[in-house]
Order: structure tokens, then C-alpha cells, then sequence
């Protein structure tokens, strides 16, 4: 595991701690878009837009800025849902751009970040978020498992993150319905849209399936899209792009186009 990657997952676990010391409760979402209904129209692969200013792979990304303006600009492109990165260290996020955007924007707001307790799922649903990223290779299966309950009685929708086959089988067994396959290896970084290729064959038909990581085309979406996936996660390419809107009507348009 990358050294970045130890210190968030330490980071939130101090969260976490200090959020269950306050007596954080279960939180039920107020009125949750419908997250897995913006994935599932048929004959298209949607885009889920991502706001996120620096990663450890790429460093900064583009001048930290106005979230709730890109999030205007994704939602005009016809980005299906929004995705927020909420860690600040690495990644130039912060939870408070949740409730701003929410109240801005229509669509499905995922909280993307290193959740590894039950009571951030409640923190999710407090601050507006619809949907929350869970990674299984930094998850247990028990924790997977509770986590996942935890987002059914919060009303909001799990996006469970794999890079493997054995995060694959662990997903499924704990009872994942949306599937996102990062193609990013997490001990170099590289990224291989084939990873998604190669696990998509192994997801039962009744799955979502959202593929991240190393998009930066509607070339990249096409394949993606011939391999299975009902959405992409897009954020570096996007982010870097001089005009975001123009960048994401071109990832939009190649995801609704016939096969």
C-alpha cells in the first residue's frame, strides 16, 4: 500500500474515533436522489462527474475553485451524478462542499472517500450525500457487510470499490448491488481500463457496474461501455481540461451513441 494511502486510512480512523466519542447516531437520508435509477437508463453509459482539485498520483489537478460552478457545468453537459471528493490532504476536498452542492445541482451526489466506520455513513447522510464510495481492499468483510447495511438504513446507495478478483468475490458475498472497478493499481498507481474488461466477465447480471479510474476519452468510454459498464467515473480528465463542460458533453455524447 502507498504511504499516502496508509496516512488517509490512519487519518479516518481518527475520524471515525472522534465521531463515535461525539455519539454520532444512525442518520436517515432526507429525501436521497436516486442514485442507482441515474445509472440504470438504458442504452447509455452515464457519467459520473467528478470535483476533485489533486490526487497522490497526479498532484494538483486544477486551482482549487468554486465546486459548486463545476458541479454546474457537469450537470448541463447531462452528467448522471456527481462524485465529491471530501478528503482535504491529498485529494483538495472538503465534506462541507456537500450541502452546497446539493442545494446548487439536481443530480445524485456520491461522497467519494476512505470511509472505514459505520458512523461516516451517517456523516454522509448528514451532510446531503446520496451515495458513498466503500473500498473493499481497506474494508474487512464483517466491516464491508455492516457498512452496507448501514447505507441501506441510511437510504443511501453503496458504491463498492474492487481491483481485484478477490475484492470482487468479497463485494458480492457482503451483499454489493453497484460494483465500481477501479482500473488503478494501488501499489503503483498505473492505471489499465483492461482490468475493468477482465472483471466485468465475473459480475452477475443483476449488478451496476461503474468503471474508475484512467478515463480520459470517449474512446476509453466506448470501451468501456462495449465491456459491460453502465457508467463511468471521470474526474483527472475532466478537472485538467481547460473548458469542463466542453470535456464532459464530449464523454457524455460517446456514452449515449448506439452501439
Amino acid at each position: 500500500m502507498r504511504r499516502e494511502i496508509a496516512e488517509i486510512l490512519r487519518t479516518k480512523a481518527r475520524e471515525a474515533r472522534r465521531l463515535r466519542e461525539l455519539g454520532v447516531k444512525a442518520v436517515v437520508a432526507d429525501r436521497p436522489r436516486d442514485f442507482l435509477g441515474a445509472l440504470g437508463r438504458q442504452g447509455r453509459c452515464g457519467l459520473i462527474a467528478e470535483i476533485k482539485f489533486s490526487s497522490p498520483s497526479s498532484g494538483i489537478l486544477r486551482k482549487r475553485g468554486d465546486p459548486v460552478a463545476i458541479g454546474k457545468r457537469y450537470e448541463e453537459a447531462g452528467a448522471c451524478a456527481l462524485s465529491v471528493l471530501t478528503e482535504s490532504r491529498y485529494f483538495g476536498g472538503d465534506i462541507r462542499f456537500l450541502p452546497r452542492l446539493r442545494e446548487a445541482v439536481s443530480l445524485p451526489i456520491l461522497r467519494k472517500d476512505f470511509l472505514v466506520h459505520e458512523v461516516q455513513v451517517a456523516e454522509s447522510a448528514a451532510f446531503g450525500s446520496d451515495a458513498v464510495l466503500l473500498i473493499a481492499s481497506f474494508l474487512s468483510s464483517r466491516r464491508l457487510a455492516a457498512m452496507i447495511e448501514a447505507c441501506r438504513r441510511a437510504r443511501l446507495a453503496p458504491l463498492t470499490e474492487v481491483h481485484d478478483e478477490h475484492d470482487l468475490e468479497k463485494a458480492l458475498a457482503c451483499g454489493a448491488q453497484i460494483i465500481g472497478i477501479n482500473n488503478r493499481d494501488l501499489r503503483t498507481f498505473r492505471v489499465n481500463l483492461a482490468v475493468t474488461e477482465r472483471l466485468a466477465r465475473l459480475i452477475p447480471s443483476g449488478c451496476f457496474l461503474v468503471s474508475e479510474s484512467g478515463i480520459r476519452s470517449g474512446e476509453d468510454v466506448r470501451r468501456l461501455r462495449d465491456a459491460g459498464a453502465h457508467a463511468v467515473l471521470v474526474g483527472s480528465a475532466l478537472m485538467r481540461s481547460g473548458d469542463v463542460l466542453d470535456k464532459a458533453r464530449e464523454l457524455v455524447m460517446r456514452g449515449e451513441e448506439k452501439p
